[in-house]
């Protein structure tokens, strides 16, 4: 059949931009599900192109491994759908996310450091922040994550360090949340130095995360207690986006089931 090699050159080339778009990010230490799910897609893609005249003798001979492989196929096909779907959600949600009112406090969500220094996606959200300093200089800043493997500084620390160095922001306004490791221990321990600054939660206080990342920090803040949030979008960078929406897939899925929001 006609539609067969077609399949198969699909299947190929999908399979090898997936597991090169895994391979090259893992290695560059971004190990997660948005980096290891497609490197195994991938994988798993190449295996059915070059094997698919044995897939083929295999599945067909009996009924059960027919109906088995056909409810498989059709699983992928409705998981890989809802993604799709997700990042069309996430796009259209983050459109018009630019709203920069008055605020009382500004709280950026860590995002991980490499060898000592901001990730790209951390840079972004370090870099927006900054600017919404500068356009309200009175206003604290609170920088969240704890110690990560094998660093030397909390998150916390390093983005101090990094506002300060590249933005010339005084350390004054910089306070420090630097034992959690995760968005809900990010917002549950900020919560006592807002208390100690005299900032409500029903004061409008903004929260600097990646666009992507916006919905389910509004959506756990207000599940703390949080009243008047206003969240603020940095771009993620090209080369890990859809990974890191991918990701967020799955953390969004599991924040519902456990009722993180």
């Amino acid at each position: 059949m006609q539609s067969t090699p077609l399949k198969r050159r699909f299947a190929a080339l999908i399979g090898t931009v997936l597991f090169l778009d895994g391979t090259y990010l893992i290695s560059l230490n971004k190990i997660h599900l948005g980096t290891i799910l497609p490197l195994l897609i991938g994988l798993g893609l190449l295996v059915f192109a070059i094997s698919y005249p044995k897939i083929q003798i295999s599945i067909h001979k009996t009924p059960l491994r027919n109906i088995i492989w056909r409810v498989g196929c059709l699983g992928f096909l409705l998981w890989s759908t809802s993604v799709v779907c997700f990042f069309v959600y996430l796009h259209l949600a983050t459109q018009n996310n630019t709203q920069q009112a008055p605020v009382k406090a500004i709280i950026v969500l860590g995002s991980g450091i490499e060898n000592g220094q901001p990730s790209a996606t951390l840079a972004q959200r370090l870099d927006r922040a900054a600017a919404l300093a500068e356009q309200q200089p009175n206003v604290p800043l609170i920088m969240t994550g704890g110690l990560d493997f094998r660093e030397k500084y909390t998150e916390a620390e390093i983005m101090s360090k990094y506002v300060q160095q590249k933005f010339s922001i005084s350390p004054t306004r910089i306070w420090l949340e630097d034992k959690s490791t995760s968005t809900d221990l990010n917002l549950k321990n900020s919560q006592p130095i807002l208390a100690q600054l005299n900032i409500q939660l029903n004061e409008p206080i903004a929260i600097i995360t990646s666009d992507f990342h916006t919905l389910r920090a509004a959506a756990i803040a207000r599940k703390q207690g949080y009243r008047h949030i206003i969240t603020v979008a940095a771009p993620t960078p090209l080369i890990n986006r859809y990974n890191s929406w991918l990701r967020e897939y799955f953390a969004y899925g599991s924040g519902w089931l456990f009722n993180e929001f």
